[in-house]
């Protein structure tokens, strides 16, 4: 009841208007020559006013909404200030601003001999004061939700920020750019209290439609009304044809779309899955760094018969990568060309953080040296370091088809439009969405977004190649084929290239050296054999499917042991093999395979006995994989008889046994 009291408050006087109106005589009481003459003036003074909005206002809005400074929020309320000024109030301001005596007005008189008061320029004036604020609001409110990896990912491919502003920015907040434009519009032509206290009431000159219906009130009530009723169904056209956009203001534009696919994709270009979440977005820590790497392994040729792209041009034959990243995250590093880089570690870790650095994206850490060849970007921008990026998302610019969002660094960097999209057309028939190519990326699905993403990355020809975890969002068949395709290229880049993953098969399969991060640092830079083999993290072992126990050495406490290790989680293990000195610390490692499982308390050969509860049980290939809750706690990998001889469920109590030499120590 509250609502439709509240509904019929604001309908009354509208109702009233439409039942004052004159019908019978309206064509001619709103074809009088100053009531025209007034609409003429009208649309001239708001579309004047609008376009100084737009000159104003947008730079405004681009500010408040992409840079934190001092003082940003005392500027929004000076924005939203003309909104909720009495209109008289307004006008004051302007004369004692603008006026001949006021703060400027005079010395603008002085340079330019314009006189704002009581003239055509200063009904502009007027109208853009009061209305300058909609457009404002509105298009922070459309920049605000349009999240700033999409002109980050532009500038990676080497187009200018004033291109991308222009290219990817402005069309990604049409929406909210128009219902701030329409809604100025509406606002500048409908008003009245500024305009007649600062520009007067001059007919022909400053005397508006809103100025014109005060003077009918007094002489013409009717015809105040047929007026009226022309401002009113302008100002209601201009809401409907919004459609509500100046309340949201924008559309759903910040994540790229993983919508499914509703269409047969051709052959070899199905998959499924959505788009991975994204992580690893605020990453911090301390930390050090290490150097040296290795050659990229070559898988040998690429069984698809579609035309090869050309590699990107390399002085010298190759394009080593020297790097001294300061700041949350702090790694150096030197990687040979043609070495591709598997980053990996836990959430938190960094892995994304170093590689904004190495774009020159984040103010937490930053490439104090970066080289890249011969050549040293570390102080130039981002677009000009050569510097491709895949973010986990792929940040496909949704107004762009496939096919464009392909060729959109080539066509940046001065490449024909012809032969740019033959040359993307060319990566996606490679990566196994050729089909694709004339479709939004709101048609694709997450995985095959993710693919033209990459052959955006591939065909802008970088420098230096950075994948945020590119296969997260592809199913298992598809990610296998993408995954030989990917190495195939990769070794022949002349370049080097840093992915981030948590597949350990990545890791192994497309990687020449794996970096571990944890806390900002690197904790391993090595092969991946020699990672799988001795790694130096809890993380990644756990990764590669091993149980790893960090501690403290101490020396041997019986016979047949060459040392104990107290876990730093509680409990001991005994070791066969020689344990460093006493008191250093180290990690113990045990693969899962070498974990047995009793009933009963062992009384066989294990050292290593403690009582735990099986907490879950989960299948990897043809064994069961069983999660145990223990001091310390342990994955066992055993087979389904094994499982139904223990009679093992979920809660159930078992005795873990690890023999003494099946115990693999790396020195932390």
């Amino acid at each position: 009841m509250p609502a439709a009291l509240a509904v019929a408050f604001l309908l009354v006087p509208l109702a009233g208007v439409l039942a004052g109106t004159p019908w019978t005589g309206l064509p001619e009481r709103l074809t009088r020559p100053a009531v025209l003459e007034a609409l003429t003036l009208s649309l001239a003074v708001s579309g004047w006013a609008l376009l100084l909005s737009l000159v104003l206002g947008v730079p405004l809005a681009w500010l408040l909404a992409r840079v934190r400074f001092p003082g940003r929020s005392l500027v929004r309320v000076l924005v939203m200030l003309p909104m909720v000024l009495p209109p008289t109030v307004a006008g004051v301001a302007l004369l004692q601003g603008y006026g001949r005596r006021g703060l400027l007005g005079g010395r603008l008189e002085a340079w330019t001999g314009l006189t704002l008061p009581f003239s055509t320029a200063g009904a502009v004036v007027a109208a853009a004061f009061v209305s300058l604020p909609f457009l404002v609001i509105s298009l922070e409110g459309a920049l605000s939700g349009l999240h700033p990896r999409y002109e980050e990912t532009a500038a990676s491919l080497g187009v200018s920020p004033l291109r991308v502003f222009a290219t990817v920015t402005v069309p990604m907040v049409a929406p909210g750019l128009l219902a701030g434009a329409a809604l100025c519009w509406a606002r500048a032509l409908g008003e009245f209290g500024a305009t007649i206290t600062f520009a007067g009431n001059l007919p022909g000159t400053t005397q508006t439609l809103p100025l014109q219906v005060y003077l009918l009130l007094q002489d013409d009530p009717e015809g105040a009304t047929a007026v009226s009723l022309l401002l009113l169904a302008i100002a209601t056209a201009v809401l409907i044809a919004l459609r509500g956009r100046w309340l949201t203001g924008r559309r759903p534009v910040a994540s790229a779309p993983a919508g499914a696919n509703h269409s047969a994709p051709p052959p070899g270009a199905a998959d499924g899955g959505t788009r991975a979440p994204a992580d690893d977005g605020a990453e911090a820590g301390p930390g050090g760094g290490t150097r040296s790497a290795g050659p990229a392994p070559n898988p040998g040729p690429d069984p698809d018969p579609s035309p090869e792209p050309s590699p990107p041009a390399a002085p010298d034959g190759g394009l080593p990568l020297t790097a001294e990243v300061t700041g949350s995250t702090r790694v150096s590093l030197g990687v040979p060309a043609g070495t591709t880089v598997a980053v990996v570690g836990p959430n938190g870790a960094g892995k994304t953080t170093l590689l904004r650095a190495l774009l020159g994206l984040t103010p937490r850490a930053r490439a104090e040296q970066l080289f890249l060849g011969d050549r040293d970007v570390s102080a130039l921008p981002p677009h000009r370091r050569g510097v491709a990026w895949v973010p986990q998302d792929g940040a496909l610019f949704p107004h762009l088809s496939a096919l464009a969002n392909t060729a959109y660094g080539a066509r940046a960097q001065g490449v024909g439009r012809a032969d740019a999209r033959r040359e993307a057309q060319r990566w996606l028939d490679r990566l196994g969405v050729g089909g694709l190519a004339h479709r939004r990326p709101g048609e694709l699905s997450g995985g095959q977004a993710q693919r033209v993403a990459l052959a955006r990355a591939l065909a802008a020809r970088p420098r230096l190649l950075l994948l945020d975890e590119p296969l997260a969002a592809l199913d298992q068949t598809t990610r296998a084929a993408v995954r030989h395709t990917l190495r195939t290229h990769l070794a022949g880049f002349p370049g080097v290239c840093l992915i981030v993953t948590h597949d350990p098969v990545e890791a192994v399969s497309l990687a020449g050296r794996v970096l571990v991060l944890e806390e900002g640092r690197a904790v391993q830079y090595a092969a991946p054999p020699e990672v799988s083999r001795h790694p130096r993290s809890p993380w990644v072992a756990r990764m590669l499917g091993r149980n790893a126990w960090p501690g403290t050495t101490a020396a041997a406490d019986g016979a047949g042991a060459a040392g104990v290790l107290h876990l730093d989680g509680g409990g001991r293990l005994v070791a066969a093999d020689p344990l460093p000195p006493a008191g250093s610390r180290a990690l113990a490692v045990v693969g899962p395979e070498a974990v047995s499982l009793h009933t009963r308390r062992p009384s066989g050969s294990p050292r290593n006995i403690w009582r735990g509860t099986v907490r879950e049980i989960g299948a990897q290939g043809g064994r069961l994989r069983v999660l145990i809750d223990a001091e310390p706690d342990v994955v066992a990998e055993i087979t389904p008889q094994a499982a139904a001889d223990l009679a093992l469920a979920e809660g159930s109590p078992v005795w873990v046994g690890v023999k003494a030499t099946e115990v693999t120590f790396v020195t932390l």
